[in-house]
C-alpha cells in the first residue's frame, strides 16, 4: 500500500507541475501564435501586389517577414493624411457614389463603413461601463456593457410610457465579440465599478476569474464543494 501511496503522490506532483508550467507558458505560447499568424496573413495580403524586383527576396536574398505589415502600416498613415485635404474628401466622395449605385455592394460598405467610424475613428461614444441585467428572465443576471442612452425612433417610442431607456449589449461566453443589443430601463440595470477589461475578462473565463471587489485585482472562483 504505501508503494501504491508513493506511485500517486508521485504522479499526483508531476500533474501539478505540468499544469503549473502550462499556465505560465500557454499565455506566451498563445501571443506569439496570434501575432505570428495576423502578420502572415497582412504579408500573404499585400506582398502579392509588390512587383517581383522589390520584394525582400531579391534585394536582401532573405524572407523577411512583417515587412507587409510596415508597408500597409504606411500606407494607412499616408492614405489618412492624404483624405484629410480636399482633394483626397473629393476622391473619397466621388468612390462612394460609385459604390451608392451598386446594390449588395452598398448595403456592406455603408454597414463596414458604420462600424469602423464607430470603433476605429471614435466618431460615437465606446461601452460607458459594465452592468448587470436579469436575462433571459427574472431573477437570473448576466453580465452587460452599457453602451448608451436609447435615442431615435426606438427611444421615442420606448421612453414615451417607461423611464429612460439605455442600450445595453449582452455578450457571449466565451466569444464576447457575438450578442444581444437589449434596451433596457435605467432603473432595471445594475451599474458595476469593475471596469470594462475586467467584465470582459470575467467573460471570457466563463465566471472561473473575476474581479475582487476587496482588493481591486483579479482572482480565481472558488471551487464548488460538493454538498454531499
Amino acid at each position: 500500500m504505501s508503494a501504491e501511496h508513493h506511485k500517486r503522490g508521485l504522479l499526483g506532483s508531476i500533474r501539478s507541475n505540468f499544469l503549473a508550467g502550462l499556465a505560465v507558458i500557454a499565455p506566451g505560447v498563445l501571443t506569439v501564435w496570434l501575432v505570428w499568424n495576423v502578420v502572415t496573413w497582412i504579408d500573404g495580403i499585400v506582398m502579392p501586389l509588390i512587383p517581383a524586383r522589390f520584394q525582400p527576396e531579391v534585394l536582401t536574398g532573405w524572407d523577411v517577414p512583417g515587412v507587409g505589415v510596415a508597408i500597409f502600416l504606411i500606407f494607412t498613415v499616408v492614405m489618412g493624411y492624404f483624405t484629410k485635404g480636399f482633394i483626397g474628401r473629393t476622391l473619397v466622395g466621388w468612390g462612394e457614389r460609385i459604390v451608392e449605385a451598386m446594390p449588395v455592394v452598398r448595403s456592406i460598405y455603408n454597414a463596414v463603413k458604420q462600424i469602423a467610424d464607430t470603433i476605429l475613428a471614435r466618431s460615437a461614444p465606446t461601452f460607458d461601463r459594465a452592468c448587470l441585467v436579469e436575462y433571459p428572465r427574472k431573477g437570473i443576471w448576466a453580465t452587460a456593457f452599457i453602451s448608451t442612452t436609447t435615442r431615435g425612433e426606438i427611444g421615442d417610442r420606448l421612453g414615451a410610457d417607461q423611464d429612460e431607456m439605455i442600450s445595453v449589449f449582452l455578450p457571449t461566453t466565451p466569444n464576447p465579440t457575438s450578442g444581444f443589443l437589449l434596451f433596457v430601463p435605467r432603473r432595471d440595470v445594475i451599474e458595476l465599478d469593475m471596469s470594462i477589461e475586467d467584465a470582459a475578462k470575467l467573460i471570457i473565463s466563463a465566471g472561473l476569474v473575476y474581479p475582487d471587489s476587496r482588493k481591486g485585482k483579479l482572482v480565481a472562483a472558488p471551487e464548488v464543494k460538493d454538498a454531499g
